[in-house]
């Protein structure tokens, strides 16, 4: 599943560079300047990325931060407590959207 929402991912940034490329090259630009090392490191901005993503409901983030967050040398019960700490603040639909980010997490540390 997870796999499936980071396909969707890439497909849809590649239409969307090719019919929108100043936007698209905009909002590149920027994404890699805030995701870039700075006063925080790259593992905790994905942390925070994954906390953002389940207290949005957002699928596609959730899928595309525990994977960077897993790739920046995260845990997987690091980035399920960033889930924990969004379904604090969400409460219950936040809470509901750790089952997505659970089973993204099972599936994307198998690898």
């Amino acid at each position: 599943m997870a796999e499936e929402r980071l396909k969707e991912i890439n497909e849809f940034l590649q239409r969307m560079s090719k019919e929108f490329p100043e936007q698209a090259k905009a909002l590149m630009l920027f994404i890699r300047r805030v995701e870039e090392k700075g006063y925080l490191d790259t593992k905790t901005k994905e942390l925070i990325s994954v906390a953002l993503g389940v207290a949005k409901h957002c699928q596609w983030c959730i899928a595309f931060h525990a994977k960077n967050a897993l790739d920046a040398g995260a845990k997987p019960e690091e980035i399920i407590e960033a889930g924990w700490v969004a379904a604090l603040m969400d409460g219950g639909p936040g809470l509901m959207y750790m089952i997505p980010l659970v089973k993204f997490v099972d599936e994307l540390s198998k690898k």
